[in-house]
């Protein structure tokens, strides 16, 4: 097995480029986990009898 130094520092550098790629989604995806988290507790699988936006049927 060869140990050549160019090509361990070829591998570091492509592994450098991956993460700093992968950082760059880390954003994203939080962002997208806490809109999903929000929109969850909105969802209602039976809508209410009584529309509460609507000040006549609130009575």
């Amino acid at each position: 097995m060869n140990h050549d130094p160019e090509k361990r520092s070829e591998w570091r550098a492509i592994f450098y480029v991956q993460a700093r790629v992968a950082l760059l989604f880390v954003p994203v995806v939080a962002s997208l986990l806490i809109i999903a988290a929000l929109a969850g507790n909105e969802r209602k699988s039976v809508p209410d009898a009584i529309d509460r936006t609507v000040t006549s049927s609130v009575k």
